[in-house]
């Protein structure tokens, strides 16, 4: 069970507000973007999640239990792949489940080859390229019996190309998996692409979250980024995502 609810969470570093009464739900199954720009406390947003970080104010809830400031109840993918290089694919793989006491290699096999990695199971990380170890990193995540996946920016230092084709193997297996996600990027691209819904965080945290349900059917087309009713959309956020000084200052030239 998956569902994730996060209830007036407060925030602050040395007194400096990041989060202010925000409010955050992820049902079961769904897959959710959090947009924002650098210092709208996307990471911290996450942090409080995995128990890191404790809320100023406000509970974080997970079907109905909270969780606030509890460690142990999500699996988690860095922006970086944060593989062992000592280890192999297939052992990196196994280490969240190796940490959980329980260790399925036939079904980590199963994984990789559905990955297209099955061939490099006994490769070490500094054999395989950015994508590939993405992939890896993705993997042993899912491995984890966690039922809430928290994605930050996993396909953010990847090329252009590499990237779309990493956002296509993504939905190509959560589809299988179907796990509940909530998902960093920076890419409006990205964000419509991938998800079911997006949060949009203010620069300014006295300012409210805008929220945006994603009206493109499943399984995604893959020329979904030239259809009109996309670009809208990119250029809809991309104005939600500008600071509110900004916004007025346009409105007034």
């Amino acid at each position: 069970m998956g569902k994730l609810e996060l209830k007036n969470i407060s925030m602050s570093f040395e007194k400096k507000p990041v989060l202010r009464d925000l409010n955050m739900t992820v049902q079961e199954g769904e897959f959710v973007s959090i947009l924002g720009p650098s210092g709208s406390g996307k990471s911290t947003i996450f942090h409080l999640i995995g128990g890191m970080l404790k809320p100023d104010a406000g509970n974080i809830m997970q079907n109905g239990k909270d969780i606030t400031g509890q460690k142990g109840h999500i699996s988690y993918m860095p922006q970086a792949p944060s593989l062992f290089p000592w280890r192999t694919v297939l052992e990196n793989v196994l280490i969240t489940q190796e940490i959980n006491g329980k260790k399925d290699k036939a079904l980590a096999l199963d994984m990789l080859k559905k990955a297209g990695l099955s061939s490099y199971a006994n490769a070490t990380p500094a054999e395989l390229s950015g994508g590939m170890k993405q992939r890896v990193s993705f993997v042993r995540a899912l491995m984890s019996p966690m039922p809430l996946l928290l994605l930050d920016e996993p396909f953010g230092a990847l090329d252009e190309l590499t990237r779309l084709e990493m956002q296509k193997w993504l939905l190509s297996l959560w589809s299988m998996d179907k796990r509940t996600v909530l998902f960093i990027t920076h890419n409006i691209d990205e964000a419509l692409y991938l998800s079911d819904r997006i949060y949009i965080l203010p620069s300014n945290p006295n300012d409210k979250p805008m929220e945006a349900t994603v009206p493109f059917p499943r399984p995604r087309a893959d020329d979904l980024w030239l259809n009109q009713e996309f670009l809208e959309w990119k250029k809809d956020i991309y104005y939600k995502l500008k600071p509110s000084e900004v916004k007025q200052i346009e409105q007034n030239n």
